[in-house]
Protein backbone atom coordinates (compact mmCIF):
# COMPACT_ATOMS: atom_id res chain seq x y z
CA UNK A 1 0.00 0.00 0.00
CA UNK A 2 1.83 3.45 -1.52
CA UNK A 3 -0.49 5.47 0.68
CA UNK A 4 0.21 3.16 3.74
CA UNK A 5 4.21 3.31 3.81
CA UNK A 6 4.38 6.90 2.48
CA UNK A 7 2.20 7.79 6.05
CA UNK A 8 4.30 5.30 7.74
CA UNK A 9 7.89 7.36 6.70
CA UNK A 10 6.30 11.20 8.32
CA UNK A 11 5.57 12.34 5.15
CA UNK A 12 2.69 13.72 3.43
CA UNK A 13 3.34 14.60 -0.04
CA UNK A 14 4.32 11.56 -2.96
CA UNK A 15 7.24 12.04 -5.29
CA UNK A 16 5.24 11.59 -9.14
CA UNK A 17 6.40 8.25 -9.67
CA UNK A 18 4.50 6.79 -6.27
CA UNK A 19 1.35 8.82 -7.69
CA UNK A 20 1.53 7.38 -10.94
CA UNK A 21 1.95 3.68 -9.64
CA UNK A 22 -1.18 4.59 -7.03
CA UNK A 23 -2.65 5.57 -9.99
CA UNK A 24 -2.27 2.55 -12.13
CA UNK A 25 -3.44 0.16 -9.49
CA UNK A 26 -6.53 2.25 -9.46
CA UNK A 27 -6.77 1.44 -13.46
CA UNK A 28 -5.77 5.17 -14.33
CA UNK A 29 -3.61 5.48 -17.53
CA UNK A 30 -0.46 6.94 -17.26
CA UNK A 31 2.93 7.65 -19.37
CA UNK A 32 5.43 5.31 -19.02
CA UNK A 33 8.53 6.14 -16.75
CA UNK A 34 11.48 5.21 -15.81
CA UNK A 35 13.12 6.75 -12.40
CA UNK A 36 16.37 6.33 -11.52
CA UNK A 37 19.84 8.01 -9.98
CA UNK A 38 22.01 7.25 -12.89
CA UNK A 39 22.12 7.70 -16.53
CA UNK A 40 23.58 3.96 -17.07
CA UNK A 41 20.48 2.63 -15.76
CA UNK A 42 17.83 3.57 -18.08
CA UNK A 43 16.88 1.33 -20.84
CA UNK A 44 17.47 3.74 -24.24
CA UNK A 45 15.26 0.91 -25.76
CA UNK A 46 12.04 1.98 -24.39
CA UNK A 47 12.40 5.61 -24.80
CA UNK A 48 11.24 7.55 -28.24
CA UNK A 49 13.06 10.13 -30.31
CA UNK A 50 12.07 13.20 -28.13
CA UNK A 51 12.71 12.46 -23.76
CA UNK A 52 11.48 14.32 -21.25
CA UNK A 53 13.26 14.86 -17.83
CA UNK A 54 12.19 15.52 -14.36
CA UNK A 55 13.23 15.96 -11.35
CA UNK A 56 11.43 13.06 -9.17
CA UNK A 57 11.09 13.93 -4.86
CA UNK A 58 8.71 14.20 -2.45
CA UNK A 59 9.85 16.85 -1.21
CA UNK A 60 9.48 19.55 -5.15
CA UNK A 61 5.93 19.71 -5.97
CA UNK A 62 6.58 22.29 -8.56
CA UNK A 63 9.39 21.04 -10.49
CA UNK A 64 9.08 23.42 -13.16
CA UNK A 65 9.61 26.42 -10.96
CA UNK A 66 12.60 25.25 -9.63
CA UNK A 67 13.85 24.26 -13.13
CA UNK A 68 13.15 20.69 -12.64
CA UNK A 69 11.86 19.83 -15.94
CA UNK A 70 13.75 19.86 -19.75
CA UNK A 71 10.99 19.25 -22.42
CA UNK A 72 11.19 17.49 -25.54
CA UNK A 73 14.78 16.27 -25.31
CA UNK A 74 16.43 14.30 -28.32
CA UNK A 75 17.68 10.96 -27.54
CA UNK A 76 21.00 11.91 -29.29
CA UNK A 77 21.29 14.40 -26.17
CA UNK A 78 19.92 12.68 -23.73
CA UNK A 79 22.68 11.44 -21.35
CA UNK A 80 24.27 15.50 -21.60
CA UNK A 81 21.12 16.73 -20.21
CA UNK A 82 20.38 14.28 -17.78
CA UNK A 83 24.18 14.92 -16.31
CA UNK A 84 22.95 18.25 -16.22
CA UNK A 85 19.60 18.21 -14.27
CA UNK A 86 21.55 15.35 -12.11
CA UNK A 87 24.36 18.15 -10.81
CA UNK A 88 21.58 20.42 -10.04
CA UNK A 89 19.55 18.18 -8.14
CA UNK A 90 22.23 15.44 -6.33
CA UNK A 91 20.57 13.78 -4.21
CA UNK A 92 17.31 12.76 -6.22
CA UNK A 93 16.18 10.65 -8.62
CA UNK A 94 15.34 11.77 -12.31
CA UNK A 95 12.25 11.05 -13.73
CA UNK A 96 12.42 9.88 -17.64
CA UNK A 97 9.28 9.62 -20.46
CA UNK A 98 9.06 9.83 -23.79
CA UNK A 99 7.35 12.82 -24.96
CA UNK A 100 3.48 12.80 -25.47
CA UNK A 101 1.34 13.55 -28.21
CA UNK A 102 -2.17 14.92 -27.40
CA UNK A 103 -4.96 17.02 -28.57
CA UNK A 104 -6.38 18.71 -25.53
CA UNK A 105 -5.06 19.32 -21.85
CA UNK A 106 -7.07 18.70 -18.84
CA UNK A 107 -6.84 18.72 -15.26
CA UNK A 108 -8.36 16.67 -12.78
CA UNK A 109 -8.48 16.74 -9.07
CA UNK A 110 -8.92 15.76 -5.26
CA UNK A 111 -9.70 18.95 -2.96
CA UNK A 112 -10.78 17.78 0.75
CA UNK A 113 -12.51 21.02 1.82
CA UNK A 114 -13.52 21.18 4.72
CA UNK A 115 -17.30 22.24 4.26
CA UNK A 116 -18.31 19.83 1.68
CA UNK A 117 -15.49 17.40 1.98
CA UNK A 118 -13.80 15.45 -0.60
CA UNK A 119 -14.65 17.33 -3.60
CA UNK A 120 -13.25 15.96 -7.68
CA UNK A 121 -12.71 18.92 -10.07
CA UNK A 122 -12.46 19.02 -13.51
CA UNK A 123 -11.08 21.47 -16.49
CA UNK A 124 -8.70 22.99 -18.96
CA UNK A 125 -5.53 22.11 -18.13
CA UNK A 126 -2.09 22.93 -18.43
CA UNK A 127 0.20 25.95 -17.26
CA UNK A 128 -2.90 28.21 -17.54
CA UNK A 129 -4.92 26.48 -15.42
CA UNK A 130 -4.79 28.78 -12.37
CA UNK A 131 -5.08 31.96 -15.26
CA UNK A 132 -8.33 30.38 -16.69
CA UNK A 133 -9.49 28.98 -13.57
CA UNK A 134 -12.18 27.11 -16.00
CA UNK A 135 -13.13 24.12 -13.67
CA UNK A 136 -16.36 22.07 -12.06
CA UNK A 137 -16.73 20.65 -9.21
CA UNK A 138 -18.68 17.66 -7.70
CA UNK A 139 -18.75 15.70 -4.17
CA UNK A 140 -17.12 12.76 -4.19
CA UNK A 141 -18.70 9.95 -5.17
CA UNK A 142 -19.80 10.75 -8.82
CA UNK A 143 -21.74 8.84 -11.11
CA UNK A 144 -21.21 8.30 -14.78
CA UNK A 145 -24.08 11.25 -15.08
CA UNK A 146 -21.99 13.46 -13.00
CA UNK A 147 -18.49 12.99 -15.08
CA UNK A 148 -20.83 13.91 -18.33
CA UNK A 149 -22.36 17.05 -17.42
CA UNK A 150 -19.17 18.24 -16.14
CA UNK A 151 -17.44 18.19 -19.14
CA UNK A 152 -20.37 20.28 -20.72
CA UNK A 153 -20.11 22.88 -17.70
CA UNK A 154 -16.69 24.46 -18.15
CA UNK A 155 -16.43 27.59 -20.26
CA UNK A 156 -14.32 25.12 -22.63
CA UNK A 157 -17.00 22.55 -23.28
CA UNK A 158 -16.91 23.42 -26.69
CA UNK A 159 -13.11 22.18 -27.41
CA UNK A 160 -13.97 18.95 -25.40
CA UNK A 161 -17.41 18.44 -27.74
CA UNK A 162 -15.45 18.85 -31.30
CA UNK A 163 -14.68 22.27 -31.88
CA UNK A 164 -13.06 22.98 -35.41
CA UNK A 165 -12.53 19.72 -35.56
CA UNK A 166 -10.71 18.80 -33.02
CA UNK A 167 -11.43 14.90 -32.05
CA UNK A 168 -11.04 13.84 -28.65
CA UNK A 169 -11.92 10.42 -26.69
CA UNK A 170 -14.79 12.15 -24.54
CA UNK A 171 -15.19 8.69 -22.65
CA UNK A 172 -11.57 8.07 -21.65
CA UNK A 173 -12.01 11.75 -19.83
CA UNK A 174 -15.19 10.19 -18.25
CA UNK A 175 -13.20 7.16 -17.20
CA UNK A 176 -10.48 8.82 -15.61
CA UNK A 177 -13.24 11.03 -13.68
CA UNK A 178 -14.77 8.20 -12.67
CA UNK A 179 -11.67 6.54 -11.62
CA UNK A 180 -9.95 9.10 -9.61
CA UNK A 181 -13.78 9.42 -7.83
CA UNK A 182 -13.19 5.87 -7.04
CA UNK A 183 -9.58 6.13 -5.52
CA UNK A 184 -10.98 9.60 -3.20
CA UNK A 185 -13.34 7.14 -1.98
CA UNK A 186 -11.24 4.41 -0.77
CA UNK A 187 -8.67 6.92 0.53
CA UNK A 188 -11.21 10.06 1.75
CA UNK A 189 -9.55 9.94 5.00
CA UNK A 190 -6.32 9.98 3.80
CA UNK A 191 -5.78 12.31 0.76
CA UNK A 192 -6.00 16.33 0.74
CA UNK A 193 -5.41 17.15 -2.44
CA UNK A 194 -4.42 15.44 -5.42
CA UNK A 195 -3.80 17.33 -8.98
CA UNK A 196 -2.84 15.75 -12.41
CA UNK A 197 -2.08 17.95 -14.75
CA UNK A 198 -1.68 17.94 -16.96
CA UNK A 199 -4.03 14.95 -18.71
CA UNK A 200 -3.60 14.62 -22.12
CA UNK A 201 -6.18 13.93 -24.26
CA UNK A 202 -5.74 12.06 -27.37
CA UNK A 203 -8.09 11.43 -30.07
CA UNK A 204 -8.33 7.95 -28.55
CA UNK A 205 -7.06 7.51 -24.80
CA UNK A 206 -5.84 9.70 -22.61
CA UNK A 207 -2.88 9.24 -20.39
CA UNK A 208 -1.59 11.40 -16.87
CA UNK A 209 1.57 13.02 -17.67
CA UNK A 210 1.97 15.04 -14.28
CA UNK A 211 0.63 14.21 -10.79
CA UNK A 212 0.82 15.56 -7.21
CA UNK A 213 -0.84 13.76 -3.89
CA UNK A 214 -0.52 15.75 -1.06
CA UNK A 215 -2.04 13.26 2.44
CA UNK A 216 -3.91 14.28 5.77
Amino acid sequence: MIIESVLKEGRKSLAENEVKELLREAGIPTTDFQVVSQFEELDLKKLKSLVVLKVCSPTILHKTDVGGVVLDVPKDQLEQEFRKMKDKFPDDKILVESHQDRRVEVIVGLINDPTFGLTIMFGLGGIYTEVYKDVTFRIVPIKKEDAEEMLKEIKAAPILEGFRRIKIDRDAIINILLKVSALGEKYMDRIDQMDLNPVFVREKGAAVVDAKLLLR
